[in-house]
């Protein structure tokens, strides 16, 4: 029995200029992922600001990394200094595609990655990516990145997930133009808006628990590796 999704999550960075969470919350988000970092050095200049209004909506807050090709022990030092503190309750990310504006994250960094950031953190953290971009690379379970849940961008009707994931977790289902509609968020307007592969209870669970629910708790369904689906939008 496939579980049915929510549809209460948001996805923003500093490219989102006008963000109100208390509307965002009257309108029935429940949780926000910001972009916090990327690569070595870069942080984004509104994450220090919005977490604590974000927080203070009685809003969950979740950071995301853009991978590059970067040393990557200066990648987590960047991302977890910048994320703030951490008491389990908040969803960490690795944001992994192609980087159009230089070097990107190859397969085995992203292992890196989401290992230091496990043996830092006591979790894995989430991967997102495309099925086309994940599965060009890799075909089949990953001793380290199978342990991450699986964060889905794809702007079309049905979910297509790489077969190193049983399921998605979080699905990235339009940009704000792209997609299947809902597109408007309150507060925010058109945004990267994500649902969540349960209900609003395990969704809670889920992100008050850091992420660490196994992804094999939820049901299989349709969504596996198939027709390959474009990549996600790079946004850097």
């Amino acid at each position: 029995m496939t579980a049915t999704p929510t549809n209460a999550v948001i996805d923003i960075s500093h490219y989102n200029t006008q963000v109100d969470f208390a509307q965002a919350k009257a309108g029935g988000i429940m949780g926000v992922i910001q972009k916090a970092t990327q690569g070595a050095t870069y942080v984004d200049p509104t994450y220090a600001t919005r977490r604590p209004e974000a927080e203070a909506a009685g809003l969950l807050w979740g950071a995301y990394h853009f991978g590059t090709g970067d040393d990557v022990t200066t990648q987590v030092e960047n991302f977890l200094t910048t994320v703030g503190p951490d008491n389990g309750s908040m969803l960490l990310v690795l944001d992994f595609e192609e980087n159009t504006g230089g070097s990107s994250m190859t397969l085995d960094q992203a292992r890196d990655f989401a290992s230091a950031v496990q043996a830092r953190t006591g979790r894995w953290p989430g991967f997102y990516s495309s099925n086309s971009y994940v599965s060009s690379m890799l075909d089949g379970p990953d001793s380290v990145l199978s342990r991450c849940w699986f964060w889905l961008a794809q702007y079309d009707s049905t979910p297509e997930v790489p077969s190193a994931w049983p399921t998605w977790t979080l699905w990235q289902y339009t940009d704000g133009s792209a997609g299947e509609e809902p597109y408007d968020c309150p507060g925010v307007g058109p945004c990267d808006r994500d649902q969540y592969n349960g209900d609003a209870t395990k969704l809670t669970q889920f992100w008050e628990a850091g992420g660490v629910v196994s992804v094999s708790s939820f049901p299989p369904g349709p969504e596996r590796a198939g027709r390959r689906s474009a990549p996600g939008p790079c946004r850097s």
